[in-house]
């Protein structure tokens, strides 16, 4: 499984709007943490920085960055925008998700294989 983190032409457009509306931000951090029912949530926000540890992945003109424990749960993801009705939102494609809770905020992932 590829160790990386790769954002589609929507996500990353909709990304590029945001740090530009925003005024600031160096990319997208992208990270999980324990919650809800299933067992891990995502986490986006914009990055103004980046630590010793992180590791930064550059996907249609936008560093997405993550911290080495996350991108355990996160290697091989797409991430997408995508509009339905009056929603939108990111859209996960996370090869690690076993599972995801009934309401759809959180997810369980197989184990890792060391």
């Amino acid at each position: 499984m590829p160790a990386s983190i790769n954002l589609t032409d929507r996500a990353a457009a909709h990304v590029k709007g945001f740090l530009a509306k925003q005024g600031k931000g160096i990319g997208l951090r992208l990270a999980v943490k324990p919650t809800g029912c299933s067992g891990y949530q995502y986490i986006v926000e914009a990055a103004d920085q980046i630590n010793d540890q992180d590791q930064v992945f550059e996907t249609n003109g936008v560093k997405v960055i993550t911290d080495p424990l996350s991108l355990r749960y996160l290697a091989g993801t797409e991430m997408d925008y995508v509009r339905e009705g009056l929603n939108a939102g990111f859209r996960f494609n996370n090869p690690n998700v076993e599972d995801t809770c009934g309401c759809g905020e959180s997810f369980n992932v197989k184990e890792a294989v060391e």
